[in-house]
């Protein structure tokens, strides 16, 4: 593949970050996902192969949570001896199990959930740490004690940065307010969040992307992808995928943006 995936500053976090990053819910998930097929989760070979491939064509950047099922435990696993090669993005505040999610948003909750992430991922610190919302994201964002607890974790060299998955413009632009980096959705089709992405780009905050493709119902990889990494906030954009064909097909149309 000709070229390189180009690398941006994620706000200013100071973190470099390739426009594309892996997002790994398919390690570790398939229990109520909403992409159009079923499928089996990898096998460890798999997962490494797929890990390699990525960062031969540029990627330095991996995506998970508590919520992705097994996800934080296999990449632990995966990346002994890689940890210096990778971003991860982790988040708190979802939990999955028995096939529900549940939501816990308390500084007290955050803290063991960290700590918990760092144990699975055998790292001593995560690059970025969302808030993981369950859409009511101003509500979250109100509660002064866990903005505060996740500030420590800056403090502590837990964290290098923070910020939250949101569902909303108006929770956006108050994460960005309050923190480092937003992880937004912003398609051609759903464009709901955009004022997020606006207030990062005037405010040098660093936006994440999800649902580019609309959890693989857009197959239409270049358009979607130059359409996404378009805006002005310079945002990079995460796809979840343990297909190398659709990796090499992502990485292809980031390319061409």
């Amino acid at each position: 593949m000709d070229g390189q995936l180009k690398s941006i500053t994620l706000g200013s976090t100071g973190i470099e970050v390739s426009r594309v990053g892996l997002g790994t819910v398919k390690f570790g998930r398939n229990q109520g996902v909403k992409y159009p097929q079923g499928f089996e989760l990898p096998s460890d070979k798999e997962c490494l192969d797929l890990l390699a491939l990525a960062r031969d064509l540029g990627v330095n950047m991996l995506d998970t949570a508590p919520a992705y099922g097994r996800s934080e435990e296999r990449l632990g696993s995966l990346l002994e001896g890689q940890r210096q090669d990778w971003v991860i993005i982790g988040k708190a505040g979802e939990e999955f199990e028995n096939g529900q999610s549940a939501y816990h948003f308390t500084a007290k909750h955050f803290r063991m959930s960290l700590e918990r992430s760092l144990k699975r991922l055998r790292t001593d610190y995560l690059d970025v740490l969302l808030i993981h919302s369950d859409g009511h994201d101003l509500d979250i964002l109100s509660k002064p004690d866990l903005i505060e607890e996740m500030q420590r974790f800056k403090e502590e060299g837990l964290v290098r940065a923070i910020g939250a998955s949101t569902k909303t413009a108006q929770g956006g632009i108050k994460a960005l307010e309050l923190m480092d980096v937003v992880m937004a959705s912003y398609t051609e089709a759903y464009q709901d969040e955009k004022p997020a992405l606006d207030y990062a780009a005037t405010h040098q905050k660093g936006v994440l992307l999800k649902k580019v493709l609309s959890s693989g119902h857009n197959t239409n990889f270049e358009d979607a992808m130059r359409f996404a990494l378009s805006h002005p906030a310079l945002p990079a954009a995460i796809i979840g995928t343990i297909n190398p064909k659709h990796l090499e097909q992502n990485i292809k149309a980031a390319l061409n943006t």
